[in-house]
């Protein structure tokens, strides 16, 4: 199959190419051609749409799906499907199906369900046994079956000396311990943001400190033992500094920030809308404002849209019933197109391949095509028919956005909406 981009820019700022608006030719997944003008041959697929840009396919560190056992939120079809439209050629699963994905097995079963997309699927594999937080699940037959690092999603690592084991041994294989920052005997029954707002709704409160404090914890395990520690989602101002200081000590740690985190305080809980009832909680404007900086400096290394579909069972209830969680793959370019400029937000949705294991892919003749086709500077007002998730509950509906995604190419297989 043979595919022509006509006057795309290309951004990539390591590329010769960066900023030129030039024609791409793809030949059987392949970039054969890249020039002022191409001829196309004979069955050519020509694409060209609007204020066409183009970039190495966006990475997403972070995504749930529900199949196995709650195909009813989200199957891995789907979801690939929708991660592809929205510009993810790559994205990293979480392992809170049902069953947890805690074997070599359930990592392979993902990634023979997955075979044959657009957009690849690489699993984290559960850190515990069955994500209960009592034993190390089989974390080398995992990462031999193909899972890129483990943890268990949401669930933080209660036993110190468990989280120092699981850094030791992975140590010996290079593998990465994701942790999840919340002590849950501070976090108590919170449901959001520990605050006036949490006081005057009358809803118990999750206080900065439950996630200041375990970061601190799993700092000074990962000082101790050495070893590749990853955290996820965090949210407060002194997250950001906790990290800024061990990743100035030589520490081998990452982590990452969630768009609603960088996009709502929790005042927008004042309505009782489940679909910001967040895990992290939502917090206030200096914990964004210091996200954002974060974000500037590096010292946080991803940005992930956390894409964890609801079904409507378990958030059309009372917000203390309510389960943790948002989709957000089809509205995180667009959300952060709202706060950074095109070139950061292409940085940020591109890099950490190498973090994870994962090859990087470039835009040059003779590497295979991995593709994320979008238009920057579109304004709109984001729907419930921008979801394309199975699962409707999304935090971003009535949001204004910036900046629309066409789709993606890779392993060989376009997936393109168009205007």
């Amino acid at each position: 199959m043979n595919i022509l981009l006509k006057s795309a820019r290309i951004i990539h700022p390591q590329s010769e190419y960066h900023r030129n608006s030039l024609d791409i030719l793809i030949k059987d997944g392949i970039i054969s051609e890249i020039a002022d003008t191409v001829s196309p041959p004979q069955d050519t697929e020509i694409v060209q749409l609007k204020n066409l840009h183009v970039s190495p396919g966006w990475l997403d560190t972070s995504v749930s799906f529900g199949e196995p056992g709650y195909e009813d939120r989200e199957t891995i079809g789907n979801g690939l499907k929708t991660a592809a439209k929205s510009g993810f050629t790559t994205v990293l699963v979480n392992p809170n199906t049902y069953p947890v994905a805690d074997t070599n097995a359930d990592i392979a079963f993902l990634k023979a369900k997955a075979q044959g997309h657009t957009t690849a699927l690489h699993p984290i594999g559960a850190l515990t046994v069955k994500s209960e937080g009592i034993d190390l699940a089989e974390l080398f037959d995992m990462k031999n079956a193909g899972a890129v690092a483990f943890g268990d999603y949401q669930k933080p690592v209660s036993n110190p000396n468990l989280l120092k084991i699981a850094l030791q041994y992975t140590g010996n294989f290079g593998g990465l311990v994701v942790s999840f920052p919340q002590e849950n005997k501070i976090a108590g029954k919170g449901v959001m943001n520990e605050g006036i707002i949490s006081t005057r709704l009358g809803l118990k409160g999750i206080p900065a400190l439950a996630e200041e404090l375990h970061i601190a914890r799993d700092l000074f395990i990962l000082e101790y033992t050495g070893g590749k520690l990853h955290i996820p989602t965090i949210s407060t101002a002194k997250s950001v500094h906790l990290i800024r200081e061990a990743k100035e000590k030589g520490l081998d740690v990452s982590c990452s920030v969630a768009i609603h985190n960088l996009c709502f305080t929790d005042e927008v809980l004042e309505e009782f809308n489940t679909n910001y009832k967040l895990l992290p909680p939502l917090r206030g404007k200096k914990d964004i404002a210091a996200l954002l900086e974060g974000l500037k400096e590096g010292v946080i290394d991803f940005v992930t849209s956390d894409h964890n579909p609801i079904d409507v069972e378990h958030k059309n209830v009372e917000f203390d019933h309510a389960m943790y969680g948002s989709t957000a793959l089809e509205s995180t370019f667009g959300a952060l197109r709202t706060l950074l400029d095109t070139d950061s937000v292409i940085d940020l949705l591109t890099k950490g391949r190498s973090r994870f294991g994962l090859e990087e892919n470039d835009i040059r003749t003779g590497k295979k095509a991995d593709l994320t086709l979008f238009d920057p500077d579109t304004e709109y007002s984001f729907g419930e028919s921008d979801i394309l998730s199975t699962s409707k509950n999304s935090a971003f509906t009535g949001q204004k956005l910036r900046g629309r995604v066409y789709g993606s190419i890779a392993n060989g297989k376009p997936e393109i909406t168009g205007e």
